[in-house]
């Protein structure tokens, strides 16, 4: 076995998936699907098909044209990592059919009961398969390599609606026929037809890695935001719609932007979904259909800098793709990079640096975390059985974004552009490896390899000594106040009277892991950082209190933590409260796990649960 991809059982030496025809059953009330998957390989093949799945039950598996049964087996021991490894014995078939169901516990998917939703009526589901975990929904090669076209018949109750990362076709009324490969898994005819029930049909035409595939099914409204734009929620949560539509108006200017910058957009729709507070991330680029955290909307526009960053991903990360997550830096640090030129030109370039500054603090405290294990400091790192959630870090974004930076001030701007519309063109729809990246820039840009050391950047440890610290009035200011209060001097209100939440950011991660308590209170008392409404400012400064053994904002932690699932902000409190606290912190990091987990992402369980093991 050669494998292409070391978090996928995927052969390199076998066909690929170009296509899938997926026919979903939504059952809310066991939180399982009941699906059948045509997978189509780009060509005929004989013999053992290697296909990844993770707490999936098989009922069958035909040959699509003559319904006869084609043998597979199941690995009877799952990988921690990979899942469970289902091998399919193929005669020369270019097709296949699996019939199968999901489990309660699929990673990819996180099912909220009517009482977890904002109207608390109606349930709600949604998908998160990045990085590993589209293996839970389907059986699939799951690799970034394996970039497929795919249909979708999704039967739900028709109290809902669905959204895709797809074309949607059309809302109809179940046909039995549909359901006939289905009755091998226990659903006949008369619940796919059930007279609650309804389809809605998907089409993604265009080839994408399988992490990319998503949907989500609730009680779901919107408004029109630009001429390809719409932003939805649910329904019930008309103040979180009506503040998206506000946060996220200028979308239209920034579509603009990336195609002046970086050529055609190419998905026709940007559309936004803002989820419930459980989302783990920021934001997930799925194209067409962008999923964000309510937490983006902030009230100034500046929420819309995590648009942008997803908008970036249509031309890197969507359109040109890391074959496997060791590269995970192609799609990250270009897509940072682009994310910051449209900053600059949309919010100006003050905005830009900042946004830089925040970067670069990230990216150092990430040198810090990983200081035990510096394979994780690379941009292109060995990841054989390492679960790429548990290495989630900001180095590829920021190391990443500052390799391309500096390739950008070797050879001018104006250059780099040409160069990067370039790169784009010759590799949409394709995925790649550093390598192969490294040859196109070496073959366009002759001589770069001896004014860049191109290996030091891409395989050595650490942050090299030509990257680049930002410089601007407002970042210096910054940063010298921050220093300033290691000195016991607080920031007037002069000095803060033009702040938002990001130069309040900047300010909070530069000041020292611990303070005197009555230092981290005065400041609280004097700005009210632990109310804020920005949950960078309010996370950086509660991060502080708990390591300073400021124990009054206890209360304000567990409230924060018990009312977000986004993992940025998990990480920093549960690791805070675990590492750094004392018996009284541990007690209540355990604590309020325990209470929230159910509302957490599978994704996000995992990963407090890593935290806690490793330091209580």
């Amino acid at each position: 076995m050669a494998p292409i991809d070391p978090h996928s059982f995927t052969d390199s030496s076998h066909p690929l998936t170009t296509h899938v025809a997926l026919s979903l059953y939504l059952d809310f009330n066991t939180s399982i699907i009941h699906g059948s998957a045509l997978l189509t390989l780009s060509s005929a093949f004989s013999g053992e098909l290697s296909l990844d799945t993770r707490c999936i039950s098989i009922a069958m598996v035909l040959d699509p044209l003559t319904l006869e049964p084609i043998p597979y087996s199941v690995s009877t021991t799952p990988d921690r990592i990979r899942g469970t490894e289902v091998v399919v014995v193929l005669s020369g078939q270019s097709s296949l059919l699996i019939v199968y169901s999901t489990s309660p516990s699929a990673s990819a998917l996180q099912w909220l009961s009517p009482l977890q939703t904002f109207s608390k009526l109606h349930p709600y589901v949604y998908t998160q398969c990045q990085a590993i975990h589209a293996r839970s929904i389907f059986p699939c090669q799951d690799t970034p390599a394996a970039r497929i076209r795919y249909d979708v018949v999704m039967n739900i109750p028709n109290s809902l609606s669905a959204v895709m990362s797809a074309r949607h076709v059309r809302r109809r009324l179940a046909v039995p026929e549909e359901a006939k490969h289905l009755e091998a898994g226990s659903l006949g005819s008369s619940l796919w037809c059930g007279e609650d029930r309804v389809v809605e049909e998907f089409a993604m035409e265009q080839p994408i890695p399988p992490y990319l595939f998503a949907f989500a099914v609730g009680e779901l409204g919107f408004r029109e935001v630009g001429p390809r734009t719409r932003v939805y929620t649910e329904s019930a949560a008309i103040e979180v719609l009506d503040a998206a539509a506000l946060e996220f108006a200028g979308t239209e200017d920034m579509i603009k932007q990336g195609e002046k910058l970086f050529g055609d957009y190419e998905w026709e729709r940007f559309d936004l979904l803002v989820l419930p507070p459980s989302f783990p991330y920021g934001g997930m680029e799925n194209p067409r259909m962008v999923f964000l955290t309510p937490t983006v909307i902030k009230g100034d526009a500046t929420g819309a800098q995590v648009v942008a960053h997803e908008l970036a991903h249509s031309w890197t990360g969507n359109l040109i793709t890391n074959i496997n997550n060791e590269h995970f830096w192609l799609n990250e640090g270009f897509t940072t990079y682009a994310e910051r030129r449209i900053v600059e030109v949309v919010q100006g370039a003050d905005i830009a640096t900042l946004n830089i500054g925040i970067g670069w603090r990230g990216l150092t405290d990430e040198m810090e975390r990983f200081k035990d294990n510096l394979e994780c400091t690379k941009l292109w790192n060995k990841q054989e059985g390492v679960d790429p959630d548990d290495v989630y870090s900001q180095v590829p974004y920021e190391k990443g974004f500052q390799f391309v930076l500096r390739i950008e001030r070797q050879i001018g701007r104006t250059a780099f552009d040409e160069f990067l519309k370039k790169y784009i063109a010759t590799f949409k729809f394709k995925s790649i490896d550093t390598n192969t990246f490294l040859e196109f820039l070496k073959a366009n840009i002759p001589g770069i390899e001896k004014e860049i050391n191109i290996q030091l950047w891409t395989e050595g440890v650490g942050i090299p000594e030509d990257a680049y610290e930002p410089v601007s009035t407002i970042y210096t200011k910054i940063i010298s106040l921050a220093k300033e209060f290691k000195e016991g001097k607080m920031p007037s209100e002069d000095d803060v009277a033009e702040w938002n939440g990001q130069e309040w950011e900047l300010y909070l991660e530069n000041l020292p892991k611990s303070c005197e308590p009555s230092q981290v209170m005065a400041l609280d008392k004097r700005y009210r950082l632990a109310e804020s409404k920005d949950y960078e400012v309010k996370v950086s400064f509660l991060q502080l209190a708990v390591t300073s053994k400021c124990r009054e904002y206890h209360g304000e932690v567990k409230k924060t933590l018990k009312e977000v699932g986004r993992m940025k902000y998990l990480r920093p409190l549960f690791t805070a409260l675990a590492q750094s606290g004392g018996t009284e912190e541990k007690q209540l990091a355990k604590q309020v796990f325990a209470e929230a987990r159910e509302t957490y992402h599978p994704i996000a369980q995992g990963v407090v649960e890593s935290i806690l093991s490793k330091y209580i």
